[in-house]
């Protein structure tokens, strides 16, 4: 038999966390594991200013042939504009190229594959902790993967840990760097954070790859750019991941981007031959429709302005429900133990709940999170704050 000696491995831990919330007959359950942002009736709708472009799309579109290897050329030429600023002197010098990807999770492997393949030897630093697919992505495609502390036992920022890691960092490994809205814990870096970080890259001669999976949702599209420009602006070399998942809820559509910024525009053109190669051997051609979508919206000065407000709608649900929880929290004496929640940014919130907490939330009061005590802000009900602040509590006592 050539499948005998094959084993199962487990399956993934937030897969299995909607599964047990889809059984769970509670009909005051909270979903606060799995990664998508929910409105006030706890859908993850389709943005209107997508389902307009999608109409268009429909009229027009006179063909499903291939786009190229770096994908849809508008949709390149406009997500570089989002991300480091259409008056970015990179686009205009043309030394700042997007490749299209499957999601954000397609642009990591892409670049892990570039790394591995075009700058062997080359080491990858991540945050401890960190989204944990980063961890199997670069591992998987052969890198050696290191940490640098991001977040303390106190549940806070540890920036003196991490720049001293960093500082130690042999040179020219690459560092993975989470432009806004951190994922699991939804600490960000100031901005004076931000430049210490980058004068620790600039000495230690690093290679920053900036994942920027949430913009729009931390502190607004254009300030949450604020690092990845800084970087693009002050090195002669970055890698950027671009997803379009979460701001414009193309999230099965698989939508994202690899952006390479060089100090070269022919160095940018070797650079890109060599993506081009290895996405050939990946995916071929990446999907186009979540791509077109895009590039309708942010082609277009309506449907781009609409999709700007429902953004900026969704960034404030998740901050009021930041505020709201913590609110929730200070009858039950826990506002300034769970302080930390409102001051964090983005969906996702390390909460400081233990696993058994965590655990104990889940049996007693069908309150779902990842074991690790990351919580999905944008899963909460505003109308049920009292009730899963209560919950919390009853956990803490």
């Amino acid at each position: 038999m050539h499948f005998g000696a094959i084993g199962r491995v487990p399956g993934d831990p937030i897969l299995g966390l909607m599964e047990a919330y889809a059984k769970d007959s509670n009909p005051n359950k909270f979903d606060l594991g799995v990664g998508v942002f929910k409105d006030a009736q706890g859908l993850t709708p389709i943005p209107a200013a997508v389902k307009q472009a999608e109409q268009r799309l429909l009229e027009q579109q006179a063909s499903k042939s291939y786009v190229g290897g770096h994908g849809d050329a508008a949709f390149g030429r406009l997500i570089s504009e989002l991300v480091l600023g259409s008056d970015s002197s990179l686009l205009s010098q043309q030394r700042a190229g997007a490749t299209q990807t499957p999601g954000g999770t397609g642009a990591l492997r892409l670049a892990a594959e570039f790394i591995e393949h075009c700058l062997p030897g080359r080491g990858i630093w991540l945050s401890d902790p960190t989204w944990p697919i980063h961890e199997t992505i670069f591992a998987g495609a052969g890198l050696k993967v290191s940490h640098y502390p991001y977040v303390g036992t106190d549940n806070r920022l540890n920036v003196a840990g991490m720049l001293a890691a960093l500082e130690v960092a042999p040179k020219g490994d690459v560092v993975l760097l989470h432009a806004c809205c951190h994922n699991p814990t939804g600490f960000d870096l100031s901005q004076d954070d931000w430049r210490a970080v980058l004068e620790v890259v600039r000495r230690r001669e690093l290679l920053p790859l900036i994942d920027f999976a949430y913009q729009g949702f931390g502190d607004g599209l254009e300030e949450d750019a604020w690092a990845v420009r800084l970087f693009a602006a002050e090195l002669p070399e970055l890698l950027i991941t671009s997803s379009c998942s979460k701001n414009f809820g193309l999230y099965r559509d698989r939508t994202g981007a690899l952006l390479v910024c060089s100090h070269d525009a022919d160095k940018l053109l070797d650079v890109r031959s060599q993506l081009a190669l290895l996405a050939r051997n990946l995916w071929s051609t990446p999907p186009d429709h979540g791509a077109a979508v895009v590039a309708q919206i942010l082609g277009d000065t309506d449907l781009k302005r609409l999709w700007v407000e429902e953004v900026e709608a969704m960034r404030q649900r998740i901050a009021e429900l930041r505020v709201g929880l913590v609110e929730a929290l200070a009858p039950h004496g826990l506002s300034e133990r769970f302080a930390h929640i409102a001051e964090q940014r983005g969906m996702f919130s390390y909460t400081g709940l233990s696993p058994e907490q965590v655990k104990q939330l889940r049996e007693r009061h069908s309150v779902y999170m990842v074991g690790t005590g990351r919580a999905n802000i944008a899963g909460a009900d505003a109308a049920r704050l009292e009730a899963l602040a209560a919950a919390i509590a009853d956990v803490c006592r």
